[in-house]
């Protein structure tokens, strides 16, 4: 990927920077795009930024009894000293000439913002493709989580070997005899250098002590993904467009009791809805905000003897209860079975398959025919 960076030529002082000052800023500048759009499109045009960089959002600062000491700094019970935790690490990227809403990119379980940036086959992933569009893009890493790992409550890292349970859940195929056996027409990148780099883009939460995410703090990470999305409208002046995956949707609904200024929710397979009438389902409803959700294959053909294809199948109906209270009192809400339009072999990770970018496409025309751009 090739960037070229625009902006201004003094620093916040109004002083003019110096050519030795202004290549090590953009040195820095090159390497969030790196990071934030990490993989080469081949053939792509050049990528041109406007502004770019990493702030926190949210969290709280805890203080402990007593008075500090600065002579004796190396006591142990923590008298008088702050923590600031349980915020979200936030990287975004603002293109020039910006064409349309910024977008707000929430993670799932066990994983942080690398998933939106790019795929396990080395492909950009959908930062870079909406970013490409003309959006502004804000990718979180989740309180606990990745570059946001400062915590309030103690968690347990486990060193569980829990690869293959994952595998399963995620929709990937089964496991057998040592390999990846996917399913049929799965396009996932099936690669053992993919595999493998699909594996180690899993982190661990901080914050839990649960292995299975049951220990989730749904309203913690809601308002630090309120203060993200706030904190982009202070940036760019207009509401946000909320993507979210996985474990990430739980905690989007409750956000927009914390925030205004949510502009739609795009859930990729999320873990559930609201029920209607709840706390969570009012937050979003009240707002009248847009909601689309997208859910991929091996779900209605998926592998009875597999418990996810039952799981899935129950999360997905409860987003289709949502869908039709929703739908009944007004609102602006689809479900999108991708098999259903068409779209086949796509698992969990619907954003990193090979077919990612028209999934992308069908996402970007659902928001132009309800006109959020």
């Amino acid at each position: 990927m090739f960037v070229k960076m625009i902006g201004r030529k003094k620093n916040m002082g109004g002083k003019y920077l110096t050519n030795k000052m202004q290549k090590a800023l953009l040195g820095t500048a090159l390497s969030l795009s790196l990071l934030a759009g990490s993989s080469l499109t081949v053939g792509a045009a050049p990528l041109t930024i406007a502004e770019q960089g990493v702030f926190s959002a949210g969290g709280i600062t805890v203080t402990s009894p007593g008075t500090f000491d600065s002579t004796n700094q190396w006591e142990e019970s923590g008298a008088g000293q702050t923590a600031h935790v349980d915020h979200a690490n936030v990287m975004y990227q603002l293109p020039v000439k910006a064409k349309g809403l910024p977008m707000v990119f929430l993670h799932g379980y066990g994983q942080s913002r690398t998933g939106w940036m790019s795929t396990p086959d080395g492909r950009e992933g959908w930062a870079g493709y909406f970013l490409r569009q003309g959006h502004g893009v804000f990718l979180l890493d989740a309180p606990h989580r990745g570059e946001a790992g400062a915590t309030s409550v103690p968690g347990v890292i486990s060193d569980k070997t829990l690869d293959q349970r994952w595998y399963t859940q995620f929709r990937l195929g089964r496991w057998e005899q040592g390999k990846p056996i996917f399913n049929k027409d799965s396009q996932f990148p099936q690669d053992e250098r993919s595999v493998d780099q699909f594996f180690r883009q899993m982190t661990p939460d901080t914050g839990m002590k649960s292995d299975m995410g049951a220990d989730f703090d749904k309203e913690m990470v809601g308002k630090a993904l309120a203060a993200a999305v706030d904190e982009a409208y202070a940036r760019t002046g207009k509401k946000s467009i909320v993507f979210c995956h996985s474990q990430g949707g739980r905690a989007t609904w409750p956000a927009a009791k914390y925030t205004k200024n949510i502009a739609a929710i795009v859930a990729i397979e999320p873990g559930g809805a609201p029920e209607p009438g709840s706390e969570d389902y009012l937050a979003v409803t009240e707002q009248k905000i847009p909601v689309v959700f997208y859910f991929g294959d091996y779900i209605d053909n998926g592998d009875t003897a597999i418990q996810a294809t039952a799981a899935w199948q129950k999360l997905r109906g409860a987003c289709y209860t949502f869908r039709d209270a929703y739908q009944a009192a007004g609102g602006q809400v689809e479900v999108i079975d991708l098999p259903k339009v068409g779209i086949y072999g796509n698992d969990h990770f619907i954003f990193e398959d090979q077919n990612s970018d028209v999934v992308a496409a069908h996402v970007s025309d659902w928001l132009r025919s309800h006109n959020i751009k």
